[in-house]
């Protein structure tokens, strides 16, 4: 018989119940000490606890901010503040999760109403700041920049925040003090090394900005801003692909950082890859609409710095205007066209000049955007009236180029040493970054001299309080901030002229300054400004007293017995149509070499006009590299050197030399040159006309070749008209007559006459 026996068990032990307080004391800990993957399992566990927990609710929040899990972070912060709807933690908090969506306004009212209920709150001071500094109201954010280190002298955060500001008002000695201050506190805040490399960066001092970024990728090296910076500047230094290396690593980090998509697109226009430029401007837009910069980056990025062939000219001027009518129309359609101020200027259509085209119809287009923009941005200023009968005019130029440059040599210098002082007065605006010796005698010149770097608003309270009656730009394209004020009526009457020889087609401007002897019979129909023919070549030009270095065809590598054509244009100043010019000539010249300017930015685009060459030449069952030499950059003298070594200046098609030709004729060396139909195709016919020497203008293409390849057949004209030259362009120096001229027009625009 068998039996069973009972066994009594042991009570089973209760769960411990979950002691909130100390888990939260533990992930608190976690979150301090960077664990924040073991944080966010204890704020988890307490809030399936106690939904409502205030601490767990916002600081898991943080963490998914943190994350990017933006949606996520906003609705726990929000759970947090509907338990405590003062807690100017919470408030603050919420501000900054707002801020990371992009929600600016409703931020900086978080912020406001944390700083409600505690005023000494350092950290929302410093908070409002970076909210004011992206609504572009840098006043204020110093001024909360300054609150949050009156609260915390040593506020780290706050002092690299406040070199942002201070950058953005122009006041950079400040802002590297400040960035010293918190790097000297701080040495191994990333942060503030970007900063700081951002502040070298605008002062144009971008080697020693790099050295920033790499300082602060040193310390953090997923640091995805300074690996955009570095690509930014690393193509100011012309390294482009170790800059789209950078950049793309900012991008594999952070796929949606639309200013690394910006300056990425930027990039690739430098390496003429306009097509990839296009695409990474439309991701930068699709990132972050309120970036307008891509808006009219992705407009420019249409015009190709060089060709492949001439239909590629007409297939990229038909996409850059349809670009600028779509963002036309989004112009008209927005509230406030004002918003998209930041686009005008940083990108210009300057390569459109270089399709050898009639531009007014796209520069009009683009200048009633530019101007409905910033006009819808800056208030109409007030007028001075027209000056009294015995009173001066007031003029003012605005450029970029009151330095060593092409603008100041033509026109700007002779205006302002030759114009009559007792019917004048001159003011000048700087807007460039760059000054030397020629700074200094513009500077003599002018009644009042002024400097920038400055922002837009202080460039028009300095011209306005000026009150000037004629303001002349030199050129329309070429510098960023002078373009940003010629597209608002800061004068009665505005000027443009040919500093880079296309209309503006902005409504601002009202006349365009040029050459009579450089304009066709039809030339107003290729401005929006009224055409004013200036006499002759419309400029006051001294001789150049320019010192050739010595220097050897053997140092250039070129033959000593072939006969040497200079080519020194830049690169896209030679359109694809044009290409067959050289081996043309070479056949029927003979032994000859081409001397060109290698291009110095890019190595893609002086490969690709390389390219272009060999397979021009290849057509007529020749080497280009027989025939084509590629010279390196050159410094002024230099350049004048290597002319010397040469026999014939071959003129640009298209776009003539000017201020090359001029320089060049130190040399006396004929030049080979066919107007075109604009203004910028005819510059050196025009000087040759104004010496009265005709022989080497040719009507047409085959006659430029042939005219070309006689002049290297026969030497004994080519000594004969050097001796013509150099007894003739003493006609082309101390003009006088369009100073007269331009007095008169500007005398009497001015008074209404």
């Amino acid at each position: 018989m068998s039996s069973q026996m009972s066994m009594s068990l042991a009570p089973s032990a209760k769960p411990k119940p979950f002691n909130v307080p100390r888990a939260l004391e533990q992930a608190l800990t976690f979150h301090h000490q960077g664990r924040l993957p073991e944080a966010e399992r204890l704020y988890t566990a307490i809030l399936d606890v106690r939904p409502d927990h205030f601490d767990a609710l916002q600081m898991l929040g943080i963490i998914k901010l943190a994350r990017g899990h933006l949606p996520e972070a906003l609705r726990l912060v929000d759970a947090a503040l509907k338990g405590r709807p003062n807690s100017p933690q919470a408030l603050l908090n919420y501000g900054l999760v707002l801020e990371a969506l992009e929600r600016l306004e409703e931020a900086l009212a978080s912020f406001d109403e944390a700083l409600k209920y505690k005023s000494k709150f350092a950290e929302a001071h410093n908070n409002r700041g970076a909210v004011l500094y992206w609504l572009g109201r840098n006043e204020e954010a110093l001024e909360s920049y300054e609150r949050a280190l009156a609260i915390k002298p040593d506020y780290v955060d706050a002092l690299s925040n406040m070199g942002n500001a201070l950058k953005m008002l122009d006041r950079n000695d400040e802002a590297l003090k400040a960035l010293d201050r918190a790097l000297q506190l701080r040495p191994n805040f990333a942060k503030a090394h970007n900063n700081r490399g951002t502040v070298l960066e605008g002062l144009r001092k971008s080697e020693k900005a790099l050295e920033c970024y790499d300082r602060a990728l040193a310390i953090d090296p997923v640091f995805t801003e300074a690996l955009s910076n570095r690509g930014r500047v690393l193509r100011a230094l012309g390294r482009h692909e170790e800059g789209l290396e950078s950049l793309d690593r900012a991008i594999a980090l952070k796929p949606s950082f639309a200013h690394a998509h910006f300056n990425r697109a930027a990039l690739l226009t430098d390496l003429n890859r306009y097509r990839d430029a296009t695409a990474s401007y439309e991701q930068a837009i699709l990132d972050n609409s309120t970036l307008v910069e891509a808006k009219f980056g992705i407009c420019l990025a249409e015009l190709p710095i060089l060709y492949r062939n001439e239909n590629e000219i007409a297939t990229q001027r038909a996409a850059y205007r349809s670009r600028l009518q779509m963002l036309r129309e989004e112009a008209n359609a927005m509230p406030n066209p004002g918003d998209l101020h930041k686009g005008v200027g940083p990108m210009l259509p300057f390569y459109l000049a270089y399709q050898g085209q009639n531009d007014r119809e796209l520069q009009s287009l683009y200048g009633s955007i530019a101007c409905q923009v910033m006009g819808a941005r800056f208030p109409a200023a007030n007028m001075p009236p027209p000056p009294a009968d015995s009173e001066p005019v007031r003029v003012g130029i605005v450029s970029g180029f009151f330095r060593l440059h092409s603008n100041w040599k033509i026109p700007i210098k002779g205006w302002l040493s030759q114009m009559d002082r007792q019917r004048f007065k001159f003011y000048g605006y700087h807007t460039g970054r760059e000054r030397d010796r020629e700074t200094d005698a513009a500077e003599a010149l002018c009644e009042r001299f002024v400097e920038g770097p400055m922002s837009t608003e202080k460039w028009r309270e300095q011209i306005l309080s000026d009150a000037p009656h004629v303001l002349i730009f030199p050129e329309f394209g070429m510098d960023d901030v002078s373009a940003r004020l010629a597209t608002q009526r800061l004068a009665p009457i505005q000027c443009n002229s040919w500093g880079h020889p296309d209309t503006s087609g902005l409504p601002t401007l009202d006349y365009y300054l040029s050459s009579d002897l450089m304009e066709p019979p039809n030339g107003q129909d290729h401005y929006s400004e009224r055409l004013v023919r200036l006499p002759n070549l419309s400029i006051y030009y001294e001789p150049p007293e320019i010192v050739p270095l010595p220097v050897s065809r053997a140092d250039l590598g070129l033959r000593d017995d072939a006969t040497v054509f200079w080519c020194g244009q830049s690169t896209f100043k030679y359109l694809p149509q044009f290409d067959s010019i050289f081996p043309r000539i070479a056949r029927e010249a003979g032994n000859c070499q081409f001397a060109f300017i290698e291009y110095h930015g890019a190595k893609a685009v002086a490969e690709l006009f390389r390219e272009r060459l060999d397979r021009s030449f290849s057509a007529f069952g020749m080497k280009a590299n027989d025939y084509c030499t590629m010279l390196p950059r050159l410094s002024q003298s230099k350049f004048a050197a290597a002319i010397s070594q040469c026999d014939i200046v071959l003129d640009s098609v298209g776009w003539s030399g000017c201020n090359s030709t001029l320089e060049g004729l130190v040399h006396d060396l004929p030049v080979v040159t066919t107007p075109g139909e604009l203004m910028r195709g005819r510059h050196s016919a025009a000087i040759f006309q104004m010496m009265g020497i005709t022989e080497t203008i040719a009507p047409d293409i085959d006659t430029y070749i042939a005219t070309a390849a006689r002049l290297a057949r026969n030497p004994a004209w080519r000594a004969s008209l050097k001796q013509t030259i150099a007894a003739n362009k003493h006609r082309l120096y101390r003009d006088r007559t369009c100073i007269t001229y331009l007095e008169d027009f500007i005398d009497r625009v001015a008074r209404g006459r």
